[in-house]
């Protein structure tokens, strides 16, 4: 009978999503709407994420993956 092998465990490595290989991305926020939703800043455009995972405030730096906050950038 042959040895049971581990199952193999995706790590993450840099920027990069273990999940769907995307990045996550800084963005700033400039509004907070209600709904656990806020609008922030990329840089290149406004767009409406969700900040339900996280506790920030207008003015904090973010980290949103699939439009979805991940984390809150502390300097």
């Amino acid at each position: 009978m042959p040895a049971l092998r581990s199952p193999v465990v995706p790590e993450c490595y840099g920027d990069v999503c273990i999940t769907c290989s995307d990045e996550a991305v800084a963005v700033r926020i400039v509004e907070l709407l209600g709904a656990d939703l806020a609008m922030v800043d990329t840089g290149e455009s406004l767009e409406e994420v969700s900040v339900a995972l996280v506790e920030a405030e207008v003015g904090d730096t973010i980290l949103v993956h699939a439009k979805e906050a991940i984390a809150v950038v502390r300097e």
